[in-house]
């Protein structure tokens, strides 16, 4: 007997999840918005993103994606022990991570995935982007999450209310871009610098003082001709740092 997935076998969330390319644009994406957020300090509590930004980010976004391909069971386990990760440290600092904190990287994966999707292949539509909302909705219910919109038009406005409350640039911001270009290289960080300004809200643009327009944008249809003739993973082997290459590499998920 087939296992039930936790994601159809024909969504759209899988295609979105299914390429390394709009992958690593989430990723841009998330990297940008992580550093502005006003609970970031969770994330420098334990440690682990300033000593490796690029790996802690990484992990967070392998780990919706890997949901995205499990059996219904094997997600519902895997978020679970994730709870039960958050949980042993809120323990050890004394105080819960702020509900919203939770909620903005959900509202995250699911404008970024919207997001990535629609500049390196084509506008979704609206049943489309519904999709992509209610499964990661389903994530969120499955990590206890309260006050979760209830449809795509909810979340569109609670989205914009979080990117208005919740966002500040501070001293973590600046020690983490910092960071980001110590681990990156000149090229590679002016590279996500461009690409974080293809696809962040207006908001997160501000904040950040990027540039209107990003430089990469013109270079989005050779990248797609680049990817029918096979040239793609030559240009990701030029932007992607070695360490990389292998795991980014992995994203590319093959459908049975």
């Amino acid at each position: 007997m087939e296992k039930e997935n936790f994601v159809a076998k024909n969504s759209i969330v899988r295609e979105i999840w299914g390429k390394s390319d709009t992958i690593l644009l989430i990723f841009a994406g998330a990297s940008a918005e992580f550093a502005l957020n006003k609970a970031v300090d969770w994330l420098y509590f334990t440690g682990k993103l300033p000593k490796d930004p690029l790996g802690r980010l990484f992990s967070t976004v392998n780990y919706a994606r890997e949901i995205v391909f499990a059996d219904r069971n094997s997600a519902i386990n895997a978020i679970e022990r994730m709870n039960r990760i958050h949980s042993s440290v809120e323990n050890i600092r004394g105080k819960n991570i702020p509900a919203w904190a939770y909620r903005d990287v959900l509202f995250m994966l699911i404008d970024y995935s919207i997001r990535s999707f629609e500049i390196l292949e084509r506008p979704l539509k609206i049943a489309e982007k519904e999709e992509v909302f209610e499964v990661f909705s389903r994530l969120g219910e499955h990590m206890h999450l309260k006050n979760l919109p209830q449809n795509y038009e909810n979340y569109l406005k609670m989205r914009d209310s979080h990117l208005e409350q919740h966002l500040f640039y501070g001293d973590y911001t600046r020690d983490l871009y910092k960071q980001y270009r110590k681990n990156l290289g000149w090229l590679r960080y002016m590279l996500l610098l461009e690409s974080q300004t293809m696809i962040v809200p207006k908001k997160v643009h501000n904040y950040l003082n990027l540039r209107r327009l990003s430089l990469i944008s013109p270079f989005i249809k050779v990248f797609k001709i680049s990817r029918r003739i096979r040239l793609d993973d030559l240009m990701k082997a030029m932007i992607l740092p070695p360490e990389y290459k292998t795991k980014i590499r992995s994203l590319d998920h093959q459908s049975s």
